[in-house]
């Protein structure tokens, strides 16, 4: 009997790969991506490096701990392959510059990897959600990627569903021991904010019911997170910075205003001052979604669906 069912199950695989392919959707696809070697496309005379992409900081030391400790991650993970930074935040860049400090943004970065002769750029950012400074990057690349022969970009930090799994069960032990805690996101105006309120849905999903998200400039707003505590009927919180840095947002908006403002409802209220980029756990994602671009190219939407318009049913 065990003969037969393995027989039926490697026959309704195979069925069900050829129905995909002919369905319009290979067998060596995920998701948006299919299966395409960056590095083995190379050829002779050509030139490969990694741009880690980040929107900066102000702070020296969540710099170090963080943007510092990922961009030698990547150096690790792509030996012998170099790599470069950008920051995308021209208000950092600029307050950055006043000291002594030269930051590119991404298009000079692109710039001046293409004068020196590289043909073959893979890009990863450390942003958290697909928002808008991805899609300033998508665009500050697309505008550039002619001039290159592969230019591939990674996802951010939370991306498919698995990345939020992922991302739970590396802060999940970090969170409050007693009380509540509550990650704080920088937020956005874009409908990319729903992406604080999926992860808001699967922390509870997974159990994890003394967790609740916040944004500063988007939803879940301060009031949205400060009546499910009340409804839990904690008193303690612990506040977590749902951000790559713990910078001038962690130490005004989260260690200042939302901290006196809870304190003024009756919490006693804590603070870990502290980088998602910080997490050993959360830098290994955002290598592996490097690695995962570095073996899949993005399929274009219009490709696809030029595909489903001239294959068979």
């Amino acid at each position: 009997m065990k003969k037969k069912n393995l027989l039926a199950a490697l026959l309704v695989g195979c069925l069900m790969s050829i129905s995909m392919v002919h369905a319009g959707v290979p067998h060596d696809e995920e998701g948006n991506f299919k299966s395409s070697d960056f590095f083995a496309s190379m050829q002779t005379g050509d030139k490969a490096a990694v741009l880690m992409v980040h929107f900066g900081t102000t702070y020296d030391e969540t710099r170090a701990l963080t943007i510092d400790a990922i961009n030698e991650k990547a150096r690790e993970a792509f030996e012998g392959t170099e790599v470069r930074e950008a920051y995308t935040s021209r208000i950092i860049m600029r307050r950055l510059k006043a000291r002594g400090i030269e930051k590119l943004n991404p298009a000079e970065a692109l710039k001046q990897l293409k004068a020196e002769g590289f043909t073959h750029i893979l890009i990863q950012s450390t942003n958290i959600i697909e928002g808008v400074e991805m899609e300033s990057l998508r665009k500050d690349v697309a505008s550039l990627e002619k001039e290159f022969k592969d230019v591939r970009i990674g996802n951010p930090l939370l991306y498919m569903p698995e990345d939020y799994e992922a991302v739970i069960a590396a802060i999940a032990k970090k969170g409050a021991k007693e009380g509540a805690t509550v990650l704080v996101g920088h937020g956005t105006y874009t409908p990319s904010t729903a992406q604080y309120a999926m992860t808001d849905y699967m922390l509870k999903d997974k159990g994890y019911t003394n967790f609740h998200v916040g944004t500063i400039e988007g939803y879940p707003s301060f009031d949205n997170m400060l009546a499910k505590l009340k409804a839990s009927g904690v008193k303690k919180v612990m506040l977590m910075p749902f951000m790559f840095v713990a910078g001038d947002h962690a130490n005004n908006d989260i260690a200042g205003d939302w901290k006196k403002e809870l304190e003024d409802n009756g919490y006693e209220v804590s603070v870990l001052m502290e980088g998602l980029g910080q997490n050993p756990e959360i830098q290994n994602i955002f290598i592996e979604h490097a690695r995962f671009v570095a073996k899949h190219k993005m399929i274009d939407i219009m490709d696809k669906k030029k595909t489903y318009a001239t294959d068979k049913d």
